[in-house]
């Protein structure tokens, strides 16, 4: 097979996982629409949403972030070097094993200890607060146990080509969160949510169960952790959980810091990484989901020249797909977080603090799914301290500039500046490191690539503008059919424009798929 005919198939998978992940990111608002509409955007709903960012954080250490970014490269090698596959579900079943022994101990702690934990993590001023917090907490920790198994499963779908289950699995997330609160908050209030949350999880791995197990795999434990593959695992492992922990690390000190500021400030924060996360999760975690495994198995197999051009391939797709998608969420930040969010206890002010937030994140949407990628590409071709050196310097000068930011006029809004600038900066060192471990990227041409976006994406910007002078601040009614209309107009608008620009520009991540079915 050609090498563009390959990037082409891997364009098709993405494509898969992109339009799984879309309809996943709907649903995520439809979720963070009905859990503000039932709890409001203060209060309880701050404890709710903050209690839960502490296990969804904690997964990037045993789930899919870390373990898979140590665990993928190499399964993804041993599946082409051993066919019977007997390594690969040895190795499978040694993750796994490891796992548990980890995870179940850290479950009976939390459950135990969640009150001093609780208070050690988040600055909430109330004591009634601090309690809510500590029970929720009790519940939701073990949502940490079921998506690390269920990142198991993922990663090993992903390593065999087998796209589409694991990017439809999280939409199951989603409708049981949606379905608990909506049926049981009158009876059990913000724990309808934990509930939700943990039904979430068990569905999440029941569903990858049969494919998995398709393949040969199973739940068997294993303790032969003298294996050679799995000691590279480990020894990969090891430095991805320190750069992760890192993230780690960061995003609870975020959240630290908005939990001491005025009420409702957590829940913006959450709300604006919701939106957020749309397109961070169909456009770059899509595209780095397919390449990853790619680039590992170019990694074991020699192919500096094909390493290469994936690389560089995925960075001009991020460049053309984040770019629009960052100025259209910023310039409409108010107009969608009130058509989505404002409703039933989720007040006008609410929206006008989440959608600033919003703004602010929207300035790094690019770096961090850009930084993202090429963290995978060092991970793919074995080199862990890069991506720790480049987080540290992200989690130094984030901080920095969040304890100076949040003490301004800006307070929580300054928080998301701040990552955004940290990322920006970081990302410029990634990308230098991989330049040199590459012996050269192609700037001319990504640069061409930026240039034609950034062309791309100036009328629909003014056309935005325009627009919105002309109707005026509609979203302070909040979440209407008129509302949704007027947003939907303007969104196709400037879609459109783009995607004329994209055209008359030939800017490649378009332009390839159009010369894909005119070949057909």
């Amino acid at each position: 097979m050609s090498s563009e005919e390959s990037l082409r198939r891997s364009t098709f998978s993405t494509l898969v996982v992109m339009g799984s992940t879309m309809v996943s990111r709907l649903l995520g608002f439809a979720r963070i629409a009905i859990i503000g509409a039932v709890f409001g955007g203060a209060g309880q709903a701050d404890v709710l949403n903050l209690v839960f960012n502490i296990p969804n954080n904690l997964r990037k250490l045993l789930a899919e972030g870390a373990l898979s970014s140590a665990f993928i490269p190499v399964l993804s090698s041993t599946i082409v070097e051993d066919n019977s596959g007997s390594t690969s579900r040895s190795i499978v079943r040694q993750i796994l094993t490891l796992q548990w022994m980890i995870l179940l101990p850290v479950m009976a702690a939390s459950v135990v200890f969640a009150g001093p934990i609780i208070r050690t993590i988040l600055d909430f001023p109330e004591v009634e607060r601090q309690v809510l917090a500590a029970g929720l907490f009790r519940w939701m920790i073990h949502y940490l146990f079921l998506i690390s198994i269920s990142a198991v499963l993922m990663g090993t779908l992903n390593s065999h080509n087998r796209f589409l289950i694991p990017a439809v699995t999280p939409i199951l997330f989603s409708v049981a969160v949606i379905g608990a609160v909506l049926l049981l908050h009158r009876t059990m209030g913000v724990y309808s949510m934990a509930l939700g949350v943990l039904i979430g999880g068990v569905l999440q791995v029941l569903f990858q169960t049969p494919s998995f197990v398709g393949l040969g795999y199973d739940f068997r434990p294993s303790f032969r952790f003298s294996d050679p593959r799995f000691r590279i695992v480990m020894a990969q492992w090891l430095p991805v959980v320190g750069t992760a922990s890192i993230y780690t690390i960061n995003q609870q000190v975020a959240m630290f810091f908005a939990s001491g500021l005025e009420d409702g400030s957590g829940s913006a924060m959450t709300n604006a990484l919701t939106f957020w996360q749309l397109p961070f999760g169909i456009f770059g975690a899509s595209i780095t989901t397919v390449l990853f495994p790619r680039m590992s198995r170019q990694s074991a197999a020699g192919d500096r020249q094909g390493l290469g051009e994936s690389l560089q391939y995925g960075f001009r797709y991020l460049i053309a797909l984040l770019i629009p998608s960052a100025v259209v969420m910023g310039l409409l930040s108010h107009e969608i977080v009130a058509v989505a969010l404002q409703r039933g206890e989720f007040l006008p002010q609410y929206t006008s603090l989440a959608a600033r937030a919003l703004t602010g994140y929207s300035l790094g949407l690019l770096s961090v799914g850009a930084f993202s990628f090429f963290q995978r590409f060092f991970y793919a071709i074995g080199d862990f301290r890069t991506p720790m050196i480049t987080a540290v310097v992200a989690f130094v000068l984030d901080v920095l500039l969040s304890l100076w930011l949040k003490e301004t006029r800006l307070r929580v809004v300054g928080l998301a500046v701040a990552n955004s600038i940290a990322f920006t900066v970081a990302l410029g060192l990634m990308v230098f490191a991989a330049h040199k471990a590459l012996g050269g990227l192609d700037f001319r041409r990504i640069g061409v690539t930026f240039g034609k976006v950034v062309l791309s994406v100036l009328p629909a910007a003014v056309a935005i503008v325009l627009l919105l002078r002309a109707t005026g601040s509609w979203w302070v009614e909040g979440s209407t059919a008129a509302n949704l209309g007027r947003l939907l107009g303007i969104s196709l608008v400037a879609v459109v424009l783009v995607l004329a620009m994209f055209l008359v520009m030939k800017v490649e991540a378009f332009w390839t798929l159009v010369a894909r079915r005119r070949t057909r």
